[in-house]
C-alpha cells in the first residue's frame, strides 16, 4: 500500500502523487522546443518530484532524448576547480546510468573520449559538450540541475556564460535543453548585481496544488483503502495549506497514519481539527525552514506583522529586497490586488507563534489580584465557553497592565496588543481543551481566530485601528463570515494606537448576527514620573 510522502523524493510506486498532467506536458513541450528553463520555488514544493516525472515521461515516449540529472547541493563550499572536477565525474556517472537503463554500451570512441577528458573551468565544460554532442548523432541531451543554488559563488557567472554561449551557438546544441532547479532566481545568484548572463532562460512556475488536485490526491488513498474523506475536510485542508505540497501531504499523513482512525469511519472535521492542531504545534522540516527563514533578518518581523495587521495592506514592490527574500523563501506572495500576503493560514499562525515571546512577563496579571478567577472559570455549567467575559477581562487586563505592555521582550510596540491577545487565547484554549485555528480571509490585515469546543464555533477577529470606516466595515465582514461558518456570535477586537484613543465595548446585531466589539487602547509610551 502506498502512503503520503513527506521525506525526500516522492515516488509513484511508493506514494500517492499529484500527476500535474498539464504542467508536465507544458514542461515537456519546452524541452522539445530546446528551451533553457529555470524552475525556482521554495523548498518542499515538489520540484524534484515534478521534473523527474516529466523526464521519465519524455524519455519513455522518445528514447532519442538522453537525460542527465545533476545536483549541486554539496558543492557550495568548493573552489571553482574542485567543482568542475567533481561535476565531470557526475556527468560521466549519469551517462553510464543512461546506457545501463537502455541495456546498451557506449561506443569505444565515446568511452575513450570520456576517459581522456577533464573539466577545469567553464570554457572546458563548453568544449566538452560540443564534442560530446558529435558522438551522439540523433541523440538530444537534456541536463537538469537540481539544487542549483549550491553552485560555488566563484563558478556561477562563468557557468551561466557557458550555457548562454552554447544556446546562442550556430552549431547543433548540446545540451539541447537545460533545466535549472532551485530556490533563488538567476538574478539573485548573479552576485555582483550585473545583468544576468543567462537572460535566455524560459521561466517555469510550479504552482501549489489546486483544490481539485488535493481531492485527487486524497481520492487515491480512498480508492486503495476504502476510507473516504468528508468533502469539508478536503476543502479545509486545501484552504489552510493553500495547496502547499508538503503541508497537504503531512496533514494527510497525520489523518491516515497517526490518529488511529478506524478504516471503517469517514475522516471527518473532528478528525481534521485534531490533525490541524498537531500540525500547528509540531516541528517538522518545513516549519523549521520557515522558522529559520523569517528570523534571517530582524526587519522581517515588522514587515510580516504589518502585512497581517493592516487591512489597507502593503503594496508588493518587485524591487524591494526584503519582499523578494520572503518570496524566495515561500513566506509571502503578491495577491490579485497587487498587495503582499502570507502564503497560507498555517504559516501565518506559525509566524505569530515564532514571534510571540515565550514568556511575556504579564501572565500573572491576566486576572485582578483580588479575584480567584482562572481560565477554567470561563466555562458555563454545560461546558460552553464564555468568550464575552473572557474578552471583557482581556480589555481590563490591558488597562491594568498599562505601560508594562511596552516592556514585553523582543516585541515591536505596534503589534504588542495582538501578540498578547494571541498568547492569552492560546493559553486559554490549551487549559480548557479547545482548539484554535487561524482563519485568514484576505491573506492580509484580517485575522479571524476560530475556536472550536464542544461542537461549537467561536470567532474572534482582530485588527489594528485604521479609522472608523474600516472599523464599521469590519463588523459587516465578520457578520458575513459568521453566516458562512454557521456560527452563532462573533467577537471583534481592534487595537487603537492613537495618542487619544476611544475605548469601546459594544454589542450589536449586524445583518442578523450578534457581534461584540472592542476598541482597546494601547499605550504609546511610559508616563512621565513628574
Amino acid at each position: 500500500m502506498r502512503s503520503f510522502g513527506t521525506q525526500g523524493r516522492v515516488r509513484p510506486e511508493q506514494h500517492y502523487i499529484v500527476p500535474r498532467t498539464a504542467h508536465v506536458a507544458d514542461f515537456i513541450t519546452r524541452i522539445r522546443d530546446g528551451k533553457y528553463i529555470v524552475l525556482f520555488a521554495p523548498r518542499q514544493t515538489g520540484k524534484t518530484t515534478f521534473f523527474r516525472l516529466a523526464l521519465d515521461k519524455l524519455t519513455a515516449e522518445d528514447p532519442t532524448y538522453l537525460a542527465i540529472h545533476l545536483n549541486f547541493e554539496v558543492y557550495e563550499d568548493y573552489s571553482a576547480a574542485g567543482f568542475y572536477n567533481h561535476l565531470y565525474e557526475d556527468i560521466c556517472e549519469e551517462i553510464e546510468n543512461v546506457f545501463q537503463k537502455r541495456g546498451a554500451e557506449p561506443t569505444d570512441a565515446l568511452t575513450q573520449f570520456l576517459q581522456n577528458t577533464q573539466l577545469t573551468d567553464h570554457v572546458s565544460m563548453r568544449r566538452f559538450f560540443t564534442r560530446f554532442g558529435r558522438f551522439l548523432k540523433n541523440q538530444r541531451v537534456v541536463v537538469i540541475i537540481d539544487e542549483f543554488d549550491g553552485i560555488p559563488q566563484a563558478a556561477v557567472k562563468g557557468f551561466l556564460h557557458a550555457l548562454r554561449q552554447i544556446y546562442l551557438s550556430d552549431e547543433r546544441l548540446c545540451p539541447y535543453s537545460v533545466g535549472i532547479v532551485g530556490i533563488k532566481s538567476i538574478i539573485q545568484l548573479d552576485y555582483d548585481r550585473s545583468i544576468s548572463p543567462f537572460n535566455i532562460q524560459d521561466e517555469f512556475r510550479l504552482p501549489n496544488f489546486t483544490l481539485e488536485e488535493v481531492g485527487d490526491l486524497l481520492g487515491q488513498y480512498t480508492d486503495e483503502v476504502g476510507q473516504p474523506f468528508a468533502p469539508e475536510v478536503i476543502e479545509s485542508l486545501h484552504k489552510q495549506t493553500a495547496g502547499q505540497p508538503f503541508l497537504v501531504n503531512r496533514c494527510a499523513q497525520i489523518l491516515t497514519e497517526e490518529l488511529d482512525i478506524p478504516k471503517t469511519e469517514i475522516i471527518s472535521m473532528t478528525h481534521f481539527a485534531q490533525a490541524y492542531k498537531q500540525l500547528l504545534r509540531e516541528r517538522n522540516a518545513n516549519i523549521d525552514h520557515l522558522r529559520a527563514n523569517v528570523r534571517r533578518d530582524p526587519r522581517f518581523e515588522k514587515l510580516l506583522m504589518r502585512i497581517v495587521s493592516y487591512e489597507n495592506g502593503i503594496l508588493f514592490d518587485p524591487d524591494d529586497d526584503l519582499m523578494n527574500e520572503l518570496v524566495t523563501y515561500g513566506v509571502i506572495t503578491e495577491d490579485p490586488d497587487g498587495l503582499c500576503e502570507i502564503v497560507n493560514p498555517i504559516y501565518q499562525h506559525r509566524i505569530l507563534q515564532i514571534f510571540k515571546p515565550t514568556v511575556n512577563g504579564l501572565e500573572n496579571t491576566y486576572f485582578p489580584e483580588d479575584t480567584g478567577e482562572n481560565f477554567r472559570d470561563y466555562l458555563t455549567p454545560t461546558g460552553d465557553l464564555e468568550i464575552e467575559r473572557l474578552l471583557d477581562n482581556f480589555q481590563a487586563f490591558i488597562a491594568r497592565a498599562g505601560f508594562r505592555i511596552l516592556q514585553v521582550p523582543d516585541t515591536p510596540q505596534e503589534y504588542v496588543g495582538q501578540y498578547l491577545l494571541y498568547a492569552y487565547l492560546d493559553h486559554f484554549v490549551r487549559i480548557v481543551g479547545a482548539s484554535m485555528f487561524l482563519e485568514v480571509q484576505t491573506g492580509r490585515g484580517r485575522m479571524d481566530l476560530l475556536i472550536l469546543h464542544n461542537q461549537r464555533k467561536y470567532i474572534v477577529e482582530t485588527k489594528i485601528w485604521e479609522g472608523n470606516r474600516y472599523y464599521q466595515a469590519g463588523k459587516a465582514q465578520l457578520a458575513a463570515y459568521l453566516k458562512l461558518e454557521d456560527a452563532q456570535e462573533g467577537y471583534y477586537v481592534v487595537f487603537d494606537h492613537r495618542q487619544q484613543p476611544e475605548p469601546r465595548a459594544e454589542t450589536e446585531t449586524v445583518a442578523g448576527m450578534k457581534i461584540r466589539s472592542y476598541v482597546i487602547p494601547v499605550m504609546q509610551e511610559r508616563p512621565s514620573a513628574a
